[in-house]
């Protein structure tokens, strides 16, 4: 869970889902160690979702590294942002670390 009313306290309304979507990406490189992210269309209009102004205050995300088929890439892994529906609101939630095998 990302608290993004921190984000942008104090920013000009024209100014606070771009901030979100900065703050979003700015998490995921200092959790899963990657400057490549890269965020799913969903989380975007989930952050947009209530218009440039009124963007939500916590959003649940899910990370995932993984490695970059493309062989001109400067690093072999990139992180991937996807929204996670939280139909019970947001209390009581930790950090969940899944592993997956692909």
């Amino acid at each position: 869970t990302i608290n993004l009313g921190k984000a942008f306290t104090g920013i000009t309304f024209k100014k606070r889902a771009p901030r979100a979507v900065a703050a979003i990406k700015k998490f995921a490189q200092k959790t899963m160690k990657t400057s490549d992210v890269r965020i799913d269309v969903k989380l975007n209009k989930a952050v947009w979702s209530k218009g440039i102004r009124n963007v939500p205050k916590r959003i649940r995300v899910q990370i995932q590294r993984k490695h970059n088929d493309d062989k001109d890439a400067e690093e072999d892994l990139y992180s991937y942002v996807t929204v996670v529906d939280t139909p019970n609101g947001f209390k009581g939630l930790g950090t969940n670390v899944v592993d997956q095998d692909e």
